[in-house]
């Protein structure tokens, strides 16, 4: 196959960042795909309707003139879950019509975590009032306890949290977002279809040696951390199966080289330059490139009852080099395999 056509994709999980770096991220993200569920884990976290409804407006605002123009490119917003949030927040973020979930991250768990929950018990009101109004919980899935190896945390919020979190709230939705683990992905096919789960091209193109090969990778650090090739292999199977389950979300997740390459480097990789190229080339290794629109284009828009898109995209066969850095604000980006070369290149 030389030439493939998609209805152009959705990322059912993206971080944009805000203010002077946010341009020069988005316009990648919006020439690929239709839409984007929108990450609130900023400096200041997007906690209520209102801050989100602002942070909307700046992506609109940010975004590339003829993409505004034609209003290409929508931002589904999100809700950053605390244990201060409110029934009635839930209740006004889903009478918005442009809050689409809420995320729960650990407190600690990832970038701008902080002001995480310290545990789930603390906000079942909430969730129940999200079950209550059909909005979907998205969820960072890892614990956070020090004792815990950081390559079993995945495993382990399984058992202590997420399982028990769906026997209390059946009716709840939840998104698994980026699943790393063959756990996750056994999980998520044996639960109901209230449950999801996104998956990174990360997670499918690398296993955690890609953080040590031939030094330091700080670029191929990210949380969920790379896993071992048994739980790549499952993730792909996973992805490529046609299993509505599953579908696609980059977790593009910026950071200037200065931050990653530090003594404490940021976790994150940014993606979103050739995120639906990377994916392309993972269904073709595994000759299934007609199960891609589904995984891309259809399960995720489904799965959050949107409709679905009209528009497409046409990848061709070609091969370039991915640039080795990428302008972030004052800085500069290194984009996910930087200087190496790509299979596909979108038109």
């Amino acid at each position: 196959m030389e030439t493939l056509t998609l209805t152009k994709p959705d990322d059912m999980h993206l971080h944009l960042r805000e203010g002077d770096v946010m341009r020069d991220v988005l316009a990648d993200s919006a020439r690929q795909f239709a839409r984007a569920i929108i990450m609130p884990n900023l400096n200041s976290p997007v906690v209520s309707t209102g801050q989100a409804l602002a942070y909307r407006q700046s992506i609109i605002e940010n975004l590339p003139e003829d993409i505004r123009a034609s209003g290409a490119f929508e931002p589904l917003m999100t809700l950053y879950l605390t244990e201060k949030m409110t029934r009635d927040e839930i209740i006004k973020a889903k009478e918005s019509a442009f809050v689409h979930a809420v995320k729960y991250y650990p407190a600690g768990a990832t970038t701008n975590s902080d002001s995480g929950v310290t545990a789930i018990e603390n906000v079942y009101p909430l969730l129940e009032a999200m079950a209550e109004q059909n909005l979907p919980l998205l969820v960072h899935g890892e614990v956070t306890d020090a004792d815990v190896d950081i390559f079993d945390r995945e495993a382990i919020f399984i058992e202590k949290i997420l399982s028990p979190l769906m026997d209390n709230i059946p009716d709840l939705r939840i998104v698994f977002e980026h699943v790393t683990t063959k756990d996750a992905v056994d999980f998520v096919k044996q639960g109901s279809e209230k449950l999801a789960a996104t998956i990174t091209p990360q997670h499918l193109l690398l296993n955690r040696n890609a953080l040590f090969a031939g030094g330091l990778r700080p670029h191929h650090y990210c949380l969920p951390v790379l896993k071992a090739e048994e739980h790549r292999r499952a993730v792909v199977d996973a992805a490529t199966s046609g299993n509505p389950k599953f579908f696609l979300g980059t977790d593009s997740a910026p950071h200037a080289r200065a931050a990653k390459e530090s003594a404490c480097g940021c976790a994150g990789i940014y993606s979103a330059h050739n995120a639906i190229e990377l994916y392309v080339e993972v269904f073709e290794e595994k000759d299934c490139l007609d199960k891609l629109e589904g995984f891309a284009s259809r399960y995720g828009a489904k799965f959050y009852g949107l409709p679905g898109n009209e528009g497409s995209i046409t990848l061709e066969k070609n091969q370039w080099q991915i640039p080795d850095s990428l302008p972030f604000g004052e800085s500069e980006i290194i984009p996910f395999r930087a200087g190496e070369t790509c299979q596909w290149k979108m038109r």
